[in-house]
Parts: C-alpha cells; sequence; structure tokens
C-alpha cells in the first residue's frame, strides 16, 4: 500500500467517495421523471479513475448495470480520450454491447475538470421508461426491432445542451417527456456528485486521485485474491437449465481455483436463440458473475475494478450468455438469475456454508397502452419471488434477487397509469422446506381501469424448472401467469381489455439442509403464519401440528423425525 494511505486514512477516504457515489444516486432518484427509478431504483452510479476505472460505486442501484458500467466506461473513453473532452462535456450512449446490455439503459458520463485538468469521470446509468421500437414484447428477432440506438456521443459540450439529440430521440418514443427527464436528472446527479469530489479532494489537499484510486484497487484486489488463495486448488461444475423460448437453455458454469487465481468458463452453454430478447451480452454476463463471486469470497468489500481483476470469465461468442450482435437483448434481465444460480451452483461445491439456494426468478414486467383520457402510458413492474434459503438462516420472501431493484408501492403503480392491482397474498407452501425455508412467493392480480386499453408483456422465468434446494432441501415452487385464469406462455404479449385480469407469480425459493432438521416451534410459527401449511408441516418437515389449539404434538412428532 502507498504510505501515503495508512489503512486507517484510506479507510475514511474510501468511505467517503462511496458516500458521495450514494448522494448521487438518491439525487437521481429525486430528480427522475419515472417510477422504474424515483422507486424500483433501476439504476447505477459511480465514481472512475481518468483510465475508466471503477473506484466507488453507490450501494443503491442493480447489479446487472453497477458492474456493467465498469466495462462500458473503457468504451466511452476510447471514443472520446480525456483529450478530446472540455469542462461542460456530457457523453451518452445506449449500446447494449458497450454499456450494460439492453437498449433500455442509458448511460451518461461526465469528466469532472479541476484547474482546468480532468480528475476524474462520474457515471449514471438508468432504466428508461421507454426506448421506441415496436414493442417490448418478446417476439423481437433482432437488437434492430428494439428501439433506438444511440452509439457514443456527446449530449452537451462544453455546457452546450445537444438539442438536436434530445429532438432525435423525443421522436422516438412514446413519452418524450419523461425520458427527457430523466436524461437531465442523470447530467443534474453527475453534477452533484462533481462538485462534492472537488470538495473532496480540496479538503484532503488532493491535486489528483490517481493515488488514491491505485490505493483502494490495489487494496481490493489483494483481499479478493488472499480469500480466492483459502479455497481448495480444484475444478467445481454446475449447470442450471431456464425456461428459454421454445426450449429449455443451458447455462453452464466451471469453475476453476488455483492458488489465488479463480477462472468462471461458461463453456457448454446453450447457443443465442433468434427470436424474445432473452441473450444476455458479455458485460451483462460479466456483471451477475462478478456479483455472485463477491457474495460468496468478500461479500463486506466494496464493488470496484479491484474485485473485476481477482478472477477471468471465459464465456463462448454466440451463446445464450455472450450473444453476437445483431441478436435480441431487450429482455437480458431474464437470464441473471440462471448466470447467478449456475455460478453459485458451482461455489457451493467449494464451501456449501457460503452458499444460496435457487431462488424465484425476478423478472420485468411492462405494461402498455393508452388510458382512459387517451394518453398513452408505459409502466414497469420488477414482479419478485422468494430468495433461495442460506446456510444460517431463511430466505427473503418476495424480493428481488440477484437484481436488487425494488417492488413498485400498489398506490404509486396506479397513480398517473391505468393499472389496478387486484391483489397480493402469499402463496402457503411457496418456500421450498428446508431446516432453513425458501423465501415464499405472492400472487399478484393486475386489471386496467375501464375505459383503457393496453398490453402485459411477459418475461416470466422458473417456470419450468423449480428453484432447486441445497445439500436436502426441498425445490421451491414455480413461477406462472395467467389471464382470467387460464395459464399463458411464460413470454408473451397479451391484450387487457375491459374485465381482463392478469395473474402472475415468480416461483419461491429453495430450502437450504433437511427439512426435519428445522425447530418445530418454527415450523409451527409458519403454519399460524400461513406460509406452510399443516400438510406440508407433516410430510416435509415431520412435526405434528393441532390447529384447533396452535400447538405442537410432541409425541407423534418425535415419532415421524425417529422414523423418517
Amino acid at each position: 500500500m502507498d504510505s501515503e494511505f495508512d489503512p486507517i486514512r484510506l479507510e475514511i477516504m474510501w468511505g467517503r467517495l462511496i458516500s458521495i457515489a450514494q448522494e448521487q444516486a438518491k439525487t437521481l432518484i429525486r430528480a427522475s421523471f419515472t417510477t422504474v427509478v424515483g422507486e424500483m431504483e433501476d439504476l447505477a452510479c459511480g465514481i472512475y479513475d481518468l483510465d475508466g476505472n471503477l473506484i466507488a460505486q453507490a450501494p443503491t442501484g442493480t447489479q446487472g448495470i453497477l458492474t456493467g458500467m465498469s466495462v462500458g466506461m473503457k468504451h466511452m473513453l476510447r471514443k472520446y480520450p480525456l483529450e478530446t473532452l472540455a469542462p461542460g462535456d456530457v457523453l451518452l450512449c445506449n449500446d447494449p454491447w458497450m454499456i450494460t446490455g439492453h437498449k433500455y439503459d442509458v448511460a451518461v458520463a461526465t469528466p469532472i475538470f479541476s484547474g482546468g485538468r480532468p480528475v476524474t469521470i462520474v457515471a449514471t446509468v438508468l432504466h428508461g421508461s421507454d426506448i421506441g421500437g415496436i414493442s417490448t414484447a418478446a417476439d423481437s428477432r433482432s437488437v434492430y426491432e428494439e428501439g433506438l440506438e444511440i452509439p457514443i456521443l456527446k449530449l452537451f459540450k462544453k455546457g452546450e445542451r445537444n438539442d438536436d439529440l434530445f429532438e432525435v430521440i423525443a421522436a422516438n418514443v412514446r413519452i418524450p417527456e419523461e425520458v427527457a427527464g430523466d436524461l437531465m436528472a442523470e447530467v443534474a446527479a453527475n453534477a452533484v456528485s462533481g462538485q462534492k469530489i472537488i470538495e473532496f479532494m480540496d479538503e484532503y489537499g488532493l491535486t489528483s486521485l490517481q493515488p488514491l484510486t491505485h490505493a483502494i484497487i490495489d487494496t481490493t484486489e489483494q483481499a479478493a485474491r488472499k480469500a480466492v488463495g483459502e479455497l481448495p486448488d480444484g475444478t467445481y461444475y454446475h449447470e442450471h437449465w431456464a425456461d428459454g423460448i421454445d426450449e429449455p437453455l443451458r447455462v453452464a458454469a466451471k469453475v476453476t481455483i488455483q492458488g489465488e487465481d479463480m477462472t468462471v468458463d461458461f463453456a457448454g452453454s446453450s447457443p443465442q436463440t433468434t427470436r424474445g430478447g432473452i441473450n444476455s451480452v458479455w458485460n451483462f454476463t460479466f456483471a451477475f458473475t462478478a456479483h455472485t463471486i463477491k457474495s460468496f469470497l468478500v461479500p463486506y468489500l466494496p464493488n470496484n475494478d479491484g474485485l473485476f481483476r481477482s478472477f477471468k470469465m471465459l464465456a463462448p461468442e454466440g451463446s445464450v450468455i455472450n450473444a453476437k450482435f445483431p441478436a435480441p437483448v431487450m429482455a437480458r434481465y431474464v437470464m441473471s438469475g440462471p448466470i447467478s444460480s449456475a455460478v453459485f451452483g458451482a461455489l457451493a461445491q467449494v464451501d456449501p456454508t457460503r452458499a444460496l439456494a435457487e431462488s424465484g426468478r425476478t423478472t420485468m414486467l411492462p405494461i402498455t397502452g393508452v388510458d382512459e383520457k387517451g394518453e398513452h402510458f408505459v409502466r414497469w413492474m420488477a414482479p419478485a419471488g422468494g430468495v433461495g434459503a442460506r446456510p444460517i438462516s431463511d430466505g427473503y420472501a418476495v424480493t428481488c434477487y440477484p437484481g436488487n431493484v425494488k417492488t413498485v408501492p400498489t398506490e404509486l403503480l396506479e397513480n398517473g397509469s391505468a393499472i389496478m392491482v387486484v391483489k397480493k397474498e402469499i402463496i402457503t407452501d411457496s418456500g421450498g422446506p428446508g431446516k432453513y425455508r425458501g423465501g415464499c412467493d405472492q400472487f399478484t392480480t393486475l386489471r386496467l381501469r375501464d375505459g383503457a386499453q393496453g398490453f402485459v408483456h411477459c418475461f416470466f422465468e422458473g417456470t419450468k424448472f423449480a428453484p432447486r434446494g441445497y445439500h436436502g432441501g426441498v425445490p421451491g415452487r414455480c413461477g406462472e401467469a395467467r389471464l382470467n385464469g387460464v395459464l399463458v406462455a411464460p413470454k408473451s404479449k397479451h391484450p387487457l381489455g375491459p374485465g381482463d385480469e392478469f395473474t402472475f407469480c415468480c416461483g419461491g425459493g429453495g430450502g437450504y439442509y433437511d427439512p426435519a432438521q428445522r425447530d418445530p416451534r418454527t415450523v409451527l410459527d409458519d403454519v399460524i403464519n400461513k406460509y406452510v401449511s399443516r400438510e406440508s408441516a407433516l410430510q416435509h418437515y415431520k412435526v405434528a401440528i393441532d390447529l384447533d389449539t396452535r400447538s405442537i404434538n410432541w409425541e407423534e412428532t418425535a415419532r415421524l423425525r425417529a422414523t423418517r
């Protein structure tokens, strides 16, 4: 470590940069025009060095774009080297292969100058409410159908707004005010972050951030590699099957550990799909691979380029996890869960006390249409299932994992759109039984207000393959989608008219360890709270419960557990 930064000084300055990135994120959330950013927090904010390396990242945000933007920043600097940038310049891009995997993620980067010299770059990425295209449905056959693509361009030049570019964007989207408003929110968030960084540098008497950057990144890489070195050498393989469109898709992960080196190889994964938009690109796959490794290896270490240097990822080009242009990629988030599950499954063989059973699949559910006033609306939901159990605790119910976005509160979803939520209810027995139970799923039923017409665009995953339990744990419940009570294809588009009701769930988390090891009193609580049925308590947990007295039949329970 550089002698300029002893451990205490480094920790304080490092934490300060993270807090600035978090303030950047909170500014973006407050300034946003849309619920997908303001409530779901489908965004990323970060601070980068002059080489495009991530230094500090806001804890708020979703993993796919938090880490994916580290790749994107280097693309931006290749197009616009620092010597070509001036104070007041702001860059914009949504190229899926350069930024974070689909066109809806719009990146805005601002170089920050002090004394006429660039000292850092700050960036935001957000999931826009609309980017044009034929629709948000699972029927696209190429990226050309998925909306407006913006190469790396200057949104502002020396402080002057590029109105021509704003007009092009507005002419290609259904809700131009929201889209333009979110772009300006990104510019504002970057400005706040940049000003705070200048104040930070002045406070500590820094003329450059590069020495601090090197200390942060080197310390992180050393800590991550040390953690890898404590694991047993070997090769560990796991595969996860995703629903796919017409046929299942394999995500194969082989983790090789040799000393302090770790390699994740996705060779053997299925070829990219020709329709449906569920392909992942390299940077998105890398993001969720990094997230899974961090969760397993160094969960409390802040995210930056040092972590990304601590492992190597191989992904065959032309596969569903490294699709080639112009593959459809709009719904690439569908693959985040399968990628994470494949890597976690391999790592669970290394050390089962750190792993996570498979989870119900978070997805994105866009609902579009015309409301009763004749105005267009586009609303995004982030339906979530139950998280897989851990080796020390139950999984969370109805939580977006691994994406880390939030579900939109019912009142805000209904406000400003034609959507009405009829009901939400926890599904009994949806969490996989185990000593530690998988998180429960929920049913959600929606309809449109009278006089409105629209479409629901389904991208549900985990409807064919139940989330697996680990080490004796039982799988969770599969997800499903129904229109007026009739099962529909999990990746499909359906009209919503008067009286139509759409009901969905995303699956419960898998359990961990043998369910007969679970404390009977905890099983009783689960039955009382309707997380577990009396029948499941008897069948899986071997606990006999008297519902009339809300008590455990200890003698029968002992007999059941002794004879299993």
